[in-house]
């Protein structure tokens, strides 16, 4: 593919908006090359994940494989392909997990490989092939999804629920006789391979073995899309607040008190937050293909020396950084595993640190278990808390992406009630316009989930262009999504009704709403974690034997990942380890779904910060939450009866907030000004 990059957003947002509902794969690929050459079009500003999120659209249709370019993919010849793969190299079976040699969360398209080989294109899952059976497992979120867009080939594990297998003990069961489990070892972490090693042998398997060759790779061949490689940039201190030389010096005391030599940072977002960089190399997520080695006196910055300007090169040079190829990092982590095998001074450090999530192609080409120490990474515990800039910056851009989306609500329902016609995608562009609009705008943090009706129901559903609904105005709309600003990173979702809704949606709504209030409103000890406070959000659920199939928080990074670690608010083990602390930054979104009726979520972000209390229970600091998202909740949808007097408090105070901050955004709006004043009167 030809850089895209350089094009201006309008032109991009010409050829996207051009692309018809029932386009071909080979319409969607002439529009593509119909874009003007890189050379006769004049640089712009810095708009890249917007120019990506309007192109990223042509790319669906080029992806698509099958006649009807919508759901299902035939998976039966790449499934053939990868399992005579498998014979030639003695595997009987191959596991393909979602992420890339960098446990990112968003991969890069050179990098779906589980959608190319399963056709399930939601962003969580782990593919099994044996040589006659293939398992898809995926969690709550994608039971919808992943129904509709596995073939027959394919069997779904619904992770979760009961007796239903983990892809794991799946595996391990059908190991059973002494057959072999392959995997590309950059692809998991040591401690996942380890314990999947221990399960496949315990179950009569003989063992987990690294293939350094990735199968599905091969199987991929010609059509795998070349890996992204765009400019880098530095980001203002004014909008990161801390320099990378006093990031590098925290870092450093870390490695003396694990009297360790040296961090290797594997994990993207962790390297563009230690050197001030941001990127464009994965979709949404402003970071680039990178690794990194710090140790108490050097580090060293292995990127793609291209991708950097002059500027970059210059700041990286003043803050100590070294700069080496991509590829090289393995090679010096062989070099660095034999110096601590062969030195002979008895005080000097020998063990190296990598994170938890680290690959365990990286812990094995550090020397193994005897010279390197996985742990939570000291850089996603640093980044996780963010400085009164970052802070700041996250408040402000909060108010001008509400004002995006109080415009975008105002002018959808004027829209449904003239009775135009509008698809889920369309909507979600016409979102997306808005949000360009601000200030500091980049691009969107994730796919807009757009959805009506049903829809809804399909937790992390993503509208396709030609095969998405029309906007129902007598059903529930729900629209989560999310920007990324120079001074912060936004995601919010409203569940809306432009109709009238029934009793049981104004129910549900209300009791969601109530568990967002109860966990905005709570205040707890310092040293609390996210798992001891994920019941106050379900508890008003719970009562009618009703819940939801996600977690109610994820952490939140500053301009970078939309969900960052290690923080958040839900019922996994690791937020049992990880207390909250002042300054970090997460969502609070319970909901509600009925599969094949609708589905509610409310999510704000929301700064963790210390509150005032009449004691202190032995002498500890006592926390709360300051939200940040500014939108306000859906009139139609509350149910007054069931909220007490504290709540309506809490909603008039917190639509009272709305309203100042959205002073000016609207004058000479009368639309959107009628609009704001209809949906926070008080209660």
């Amino acid at each position: 593919m030809r850089n895209l990059w350089s094009f201006p957003s309008s032109c991009l947002t010409a050829v996207a908006s051009s692309v018809p509902r029932s386009a071909s794969r080979s319409q969607a690929a002439r529009l593509l090359h119909s874009l003007p050459k890189a050379s006769t079009v004049s640089p712009q500003p810095l708009r890249t994940t917007r120019a990506f999120s309007l192109t990223s659209r042509l790319f669906q249709h080029l992806k698509a494989a099958s006649d009807e370019e919508t759901m299902t993919v035939s998976t039966t010849d790449r499934l053939a392909a990868l399992r005579s793969l498998m014979k030639e190299r003695n595997v009987d079976i191959y596991v393909v997990p979602s992420e890339d040699s960098h446990a990112s969360e968003y991969i890069a398209e050179c990098d779906a490989r589980r959608a190319f080989i399963s056709g399930f294109t939601g962003s969580a899952g782990t593919a099994v092939v044996t040589l006659d059976k293939a398992a898809l497992a995926t969690d709550g979120r994608y039971f919808n999804q992943a129904s509709k867009q596995l073939d027959e080939n394919w069997h779904l594990l619904k992770t979760g629920l009961q007796d239903v297998p983990t892809w794991q003990e799946w595996t391990a069961d059908e190991s059973a006789g002494g057959k072999s489990v392959g995997i590309d070892p950059t692809l998991i972490s040591p401690a996942v391979a380890d314990k999947l090693d221990g399960d496949i042998k315990k179950h009569g398997g003989a063992g987990l073995k690294a293939i350094n060759e990735n199968l599905v790779d091969l199987v991929w061949g010609d059509s795998r899309p070349p890996r992204p490689s765009e400019p880098v940039f530095l980001l203002s201190a004014k909008y990161s607040g801390k320099g990378t030389a006093e990031k590098l010096t925290n870092l450093r005391k870390e490695l003396e008190k694990k009297k360790a030599a040296a961090f290797v940072v594997s994990m993207l977002d962790e390297i563009a937050w230690l050197f001030n960089l941001r990127g464009n190399d994965i979709t949404y997520n402003p970071v680039f293909f990178s690794y990194a080695i710090v140790t108490k006196d050097s580090a060293t910055l292995y990127v793609d020396e291209s991708k950097l300007k002059d500027e970059v090169k210059q700041y990286l040079a003043e803050n100590g950084t070294q700069i080496k190829p991509y590829n090289d990092l393995f090679k010096d982590t062989e070099i660095l595993a034999n110096a601590a095998k062969s030195t002979s001074e008895p005080d000097k450090p020998t063990k190296y640190l990598v994170s938890n999530k680290a690959s365990w192609a990286l812990k094995l080409a550090l020397g193994g278990e005897k010279h390197v120490d996985e742990v939570r990474s000291p850089i996603g515990d640093a980044k996780a808390i963010k400085n009164e800039t970052e802070l700041e910056g996250m408040r402000r851009c909060h108010i001008r992406d509400g004002a995006a989306l109080i415009k975008y609500f105002a002018w959808l329902e004027d829209q449904l009630i003239n009775k135009a016609k509008l698809d889920e995608v369309e909507a979600a562009d016409q979102l997306e316009r808005f949000r360009s609009e601000q200030s500091d705008f980049v691009g969107l943090s994730f796919d807009t989930i757009s959805s009506t009706g049903p829809n809804g129901a399909i937790i992390h559903y993503k509208p396709e262009r030609g095969a998405c609904s029309v906007i129902d105005p007598n059903a529930i709309y729900l629209c989560d999504s999310g920007a990324q600003f120079y001074d912060g990173t936004t995601d919010v979702t409203r569940t809306l009704h432009f109709g009238q809704p029934t009793d049981a949606e104004r129910k549900s709504y209300t009791l969601v709403l109530k568990g967002n209030i109860a966990l905005d409103t709570a205040v707890f000890p310092k040293g609390t974690s996210g798992f001891a406070l994920d019941a106050l959000a379900r508890q008003f659920l719970w009562k009618y034997g009703l819940d939801y199939r996600h977690g109610t928080g994820h952490g939140v990074g500053s301009f970078l990942n939309v969900h960052e670690g290690p923080i958040g608010i839900g019922t996994r083990k690791a937020y049992i380890d990880v207390p909250l602390a002042p300054g970090n930054v997460l969502s609070i979104e319970p909901g509600y779904y009925e599969d094949g009726n609708y589905g509610i979520r409310i999510e704000n972000l929301a700064i963790v910060r210390e509150v005032k209390t009449e004691h202190q229970f032995g002498d500890k600091p006592y926390l709360g939450f300051e939200h940040v998202t500014m939108v306000p909740y859906c009139r139609k949808l509350i149910d007054e009866s069931l909220l007490t007097q504290e709540e309506k408090d809490w909603l008039n105070k917190s639509n009272e907030e709305i309203r100042k901050n959205m002073a000016g955004y609207f004058d000479g709006d009368q639309l959107t000004t009628e609009w704001l004043l209809r949906e926070t009167s008080p209660f």
